[in-house]
């Protein structure tokens, strides 16, 4: 039998087609989309200070992730990406010392796709109510004149605050499925010292959503070592009630090393450590002084923490206020570098770096309007773990510039 030569081509393509058909049915096809499941925790930070005070229901509000969320190897959303919400409920602050309130809630989150998902999420912040304070006003002053007591019933409390960098959990509502053509794969070997420094506020707010000093010191170390480093290094822990002040004052008169330090907030809260190291010829007038913040990033085990540090010169009267503040020294890089040299001279350091800030900041003011400048530089301080003998001193000493 002959063939004709188009024949012959079929069948041999036909016999080099086949063992690939039928090889290829026992293979796995590749999923061409993963499912993110339903109650997947997503970190959010908040873009800007919300108030009781401004806000209206219905109003928009942005937040955005601090932290990958990572599915099948793929990164689903990226730190970076928005979330979008609204204000669900205003209260004003309101007579009889009340304070103000404000409810939000989290809707839906931006994939690396660029699609969105829906979140769960609704919190309350409630400001800080007068009521006792009403109260107390009110029994002192009905006992000297009682006519004028009722006007206290008029007093307010606060207005209620989401502050700038207040970081909220959100997760997502139900199963979603993203197609993993539009997605990059998981980030391997994350720094988190770069990941925190990305995300990280370049300036502290007040309770009122007003930026002041600038972060300008990060520390690595294990909460009990840092207690222990500022405490052998000679800083002392400032009071938290403002309320005792006049007291302490009368009685300690320039002895008293441990004035209050105002609150200021980081990731919507306030300082976690106060530290003061008075000038012991000026104790209440001049004293180097930072507050400490612990973040959730962690470097080989051991925490990150954030910090503010300014050096006080001097005390004035703001008159608009009628309160006494402190003056500072403009120059706070000088400041950073003080305590760093504090520490370092206490053989309390196993490493000193510079890190750029995440938005320089070249010249600025504190919350209470006191200019300062800088570098725009933050400086890592790694603090010895455990306690410090002489001879880890020494060993430490050594590995110092």
């Amino acid at each position: 039998m002959s063939w004709t030569r188009p024949f012959a081509l079929s069948v041999c393509t036909m016999f080099l087609v086949l063992p690939h058909a039928l090889f290829g049915q026992g293979l796995p096809a590749s999923p061409a989309a993963l499912v993110l499941p339903s109650g997947t925790p997503v970190e959010l930070q908040s873009v800007e200070t919300i108030s009781s005070a401004r806000a209206r229901k219905g109003d928009r509000i942005e937040f955005v992730v601090i932290r990958d969320v990572q599915a099948a190897g793929f990164m689903v959303i990226g730190a970076g990406a928005r979330a979008e919400g609204s204000v669900i409920g205003v209260k004003g602050k309101r007579p009889l010392g009340m304070g103000g309130d404000l409810i939000i809630k989290l809707d839906s989150v931006q994939l690396a796709t660029g699609e969105s998902v829906s979140l769960v999420a609704r919190r309350e912040f409630k400001g800080r109510s007068h009521t006792i304070r009403m109260g107390v006003a009110m029994a002192i002053t009905a006992a000297i004149y009682l006519p004028a007591a009722p006007a206290f019933i008029l007093s307010r409390g606060r207005d209620s605050t989401v502050l700038k960098g207040t970081e909220v959990t959100a997760y997502t509502r139900s199963d979603a499925s993203v197609e993993i053509a539009g997605l990059p794969p998981a980030r391997a070997n994350v720094s988190e010292l770069s990941e925190m420094i990305k995300m990280l506020p370049s300036r502290v707010t007040n309770a009122e959503g007003r930026e002041g000093d600038m972060l300008n010191l990060i520390f690595q170390a294990k909460e009990e070592d840092l207690q222990e480093a500022f405490a052998h290094a000679g800083w002392v822990k400032v009071e938290k009630s403002k309320r005792l002040i006049v007291w302490h004052l009368l009685w300690q008169r320039g002895h008293y090393t441990k004035l209050p330090m105002d609150r200021l907030y980081v990731f919507g809260r306030a300082q976690d450590y106060s530290y003061a190291l008075p000038d012991p010829l000026s104790i209440v007038a001049r004293r180097h002084h930072l507050r400490i913040w612990k973040t959730g990033h962690v470097v080989d085990g051991v925490p990150l923490w954030v910090a503010a540090a300014t050096h006080d010169i001097s005390i004035h009267l703001v008159k608009h206020k009628f309160r006494l503040f402190h003056r500072i020294d403009p120059n706070v890089d000088a400041e950073r570098d003080f305590i760093a040299g504090n520490l370092s001279e206490a053989k309390l350091l196993t490493r000193e770096e510079y890190v750029n800030c995440p938005e320089p900041v070249s010249g600025a003011q504190t919350a209470t309007g006191e200019p300062y400048y800088s570098d725009s530089r933050m400086l890592l301080l790694e603090l010895h773990q455990g306690p410090v003998t002489a001879a880890v001193a020494t060993q430490i000493a050594s590995k110092l510039p």
